[in-house]
């Protein structure tokens, strides 16, 4: 009897587990069996690695071989085990040397001559090695560059299980073969806008620097063409450049997601605008087998826009609470769970009424009060009552359109305004979101006569306890773009205005 032993990676969302492997050769009829808790793809893997282990001039043994994924009350999805399956047993037979085998960690998905398919999610998963303490991983030829991203442990690109045999040392011949590319799709570039080509909405581009420069969710409703999908599409290039961890996340989810050649490192923060036909699944996540990450974590770092936010289904809308508080999202099954980021600036568009002729000039609205009433009601008030920012947005006129003397805001001086103001609350509370509580104590509790506006419209009802604590958080990004050390009653008020811009 011999047992060959190497480790491969179970991804969970983003987050990893190491994976130990045993190939058990002992006697008995010939079969081979899989152990430790396998989903469906990988259950297939049997007849994937018999295939493509006598393809590449090796023979499987002609005995009972088990094959045990441990821990085994970890749920283990996908096919990337293919290729650690294959070298453990080639490992328990001495066709290769198994101490090489064992100290390595392999990812990869075999073809049934061989080949090694590249998978989803090689980023976070050499990512999850490299932290569980490995040194060297072995992946599949197409995942390379991707793989090579992760500093801190050696990468090992493989074609085929030939190829892997003969970097642990077997003396094999290796077949010239062409390597399965990866099958990334790339998403068409989104081309860069300036902001100084809104024209005619002063207040509400102010309102835009203010939600980048605090990361405030924001609402624009307005008319057709007034303008909410340009601005909206002008934040993200006002957001300053993501950090080094910023960057490795928003890749990895790139990677799981598949969603975009992953040959380097994001630098830019992500823009998801999806459909209003888009199912709750496809919003925060799902799927059957490996969990696939939602529009939600897609955004995550960036924006996630809703146009026409009313013809969403309620159900979706909803969905969207709970990572909007917490940051993240996390996807029940029912025998494991997946965890993905959702730390997303939201922005929301609507029309005021189903025609979008509501309040407009020199238009009619065909749309009647109760049915105005019913449209902007599938916006619920726990949904409405997350949105920091809420501001209308009107249509210009001909005049604003051709104005060239009154001077506009530019991405330029947006992003750098920006980031200033970031780095004056970074330095005031660090890098952690500073607890409601806080703001309302201690040495950032704001004198009486500044926030007595607040008070007030918190006495009459205007604004709930979640509210208040958003108008206090506006008010210092607003200090924050002003360069002033505390929040005044005059920023009370901007925010104050900013948080009920829009009529109930």
């Amino acid at each position: 009897m011999s047992v060959g032993r190497t480790q491969s990676i179970a991804l969970s969302g983003l987050s990893g587990h190491l994976v130990d492997i045993e190939a058990d050769i002992a006697s008995g009829l010939p079969a081979l069996v899989l152990i430790g808790l396998p989903d469906a793809s990988l259950g297939e893997s049997k007849d994937r690695v018999r295939s493509a282990v006598t393809n590449s001039g090796c023979g499987m043994p002609p005995t009972r071989v088990t094959v045990n994924l441990s821990p085994a009350s970890l749920p283990k999805q996908g096919s990337g085990f293919d290729l650690a399956i294959a070298l453990a047993i080639l490992a328990g037979t001495k066709d290769v040397p198994a101490e090489s085998v064992a100290s390595c960690v392999h990812i990869g998905e075999l073809a049934l001559d061989g080949r090694v398919r590249p998978v989803a999610g090689i980023l976070p998963a050499v990512v999850a090695a490299r932290d569980a303490g490995a040194t060297r991983v072995m992946v599949p030829a197409g995942n390379r560059t991707e793989a090579e991203l992760v500093p801190g442990i050696v990468v090992v690109a493989v074609a085929s299980l030939a190829h892997a045999l003969r970097e642990h040392g077997a003396d094999i011949t290796v077949p010239e073969i062409i390597a399965i590319e990866s099958p990334h799709h790339s998403e068409p570039r989104r081309p860069s806008r300036d902001l100084s080509d809104i024209v005619g909405q002063p207040d509400v581009v102010d309102a835009l620097v203010t939600a980048a420069a605090g990361r405030h969710h924001m609402l624009l409703l307005g008319p057709p063409g007034a303008g909410k999908t340009m601005l909206a599409e002008r934040l993200v290039d006002i957001l300053p450049d993501l950090g080094p961890g910023e960057s490795l996340e928003v890749t990895s989810i790139a990677s799981l997601a598949r969603i975009s050649e992953t040959r380097r490192l994001v630098t830019r923060p992500p823009f998801i605008a999806p459909h209003h036909t888009a199912t709750a699944a496809a919003i925060v996540g799902g799927g059957s087998g490996l969990v696939r990450p939602g529009a939600v974590s897609r955004a995550s770092r960036g924006v996630l826009f809703l146009d026409e936010a009313p013809e969403f289904a309620s159900t979706v809308l909803d969905s969207l609470r709970q990572p909007l508080e917490s940051g993240d999202i996390e996807i029940h099954r029912a025998n494991f769970s997946a965890r993905f980021p959702a730390n997303v600036q939201l922005v929301l568009a609507a029309n005021p009424c189903p025609c979008g002729n509501a309040g407009v000039a020199d238009s009619t609205c065909v749309c009647t009060p109760d049915r105005r009433r019913r449209y902007l009601a599938r916006l619920s008030g726990p949904i409405l009552d997350r949105i920091d920012i809420q501001v209308p947005v009107s249509r210009v006129s001909r005049a604003h359109l051709f104005d060239d003397n009154t001077p506009r805001m530019t991405t330029k001086r947006a992003r750098a305004k920006v980031v200033a103001a970031r780095a004056m609350a970074i330095e005031r509370w660090g890098h952690h979101r500073i607890d409601a509580t806080e703001l309302r104590s201690g040495k950032f509790r704001l004198a009486p006569n500044v926030v007595r506006t607040l008070d007030a419209a918190l006495d009459r009802g205007a604004v709930t306890m979640r509210g208040y604590d958003r108008v206090l958080r506006i008010a210092w990004t607003l200090s924050d773009c002003d360069g002033s050390t505390m929040p005044s009653a005059d920023h009370i008020g901007r925010a104050l205005y900013l948080r009920q811009g829009v009529p109930a």
